[in-house]
């Protein structure tokens, strides 16, 4: 999580498609956005293991932009592949 985390700063669209799940991962990922998101912090709230090959982990990240203070704030499922564990999907909160 914190390494895709740090992608999402560096906007590494690269090493965050080569961390998704092949079967839910977009075709192409555009982190161009303007203004450019300026990103604050990232604090796990919680991580498991939820199986033997599979993850959740929940998180807020903190960021700004157009002036404005925003957070995501998500439950994410990872599952471990060849010995890698890839984001698959998660659940925002409002």
């Amino acid at each position: 999580m914190r390494s895709r985390y740090t992608a999402f700063v560096l906007r590494r669209a690269d090493y965050l498609l080569a961390t998704w799940h092949p079967d839910t991962r977009p075709a192409t990922l555009d982190l161009e956005e303007t203004p450019a998101p300026k990103w604050l912090g990232l604090k796990v709230l919680r991580s498991e293991e939820t199986g033997a090959e599979s993850a959740l982990v929940e998180f807020v990240a903190r960021y700004k932009t157009g002036g404005r203070a925003y957070r995501l704030h998500e439950s994410s499922r990872f599952q471990r592949r060849q010995g890698r564990w890839v984001y698959v999907d998660g659940d925002q909160f409002p």
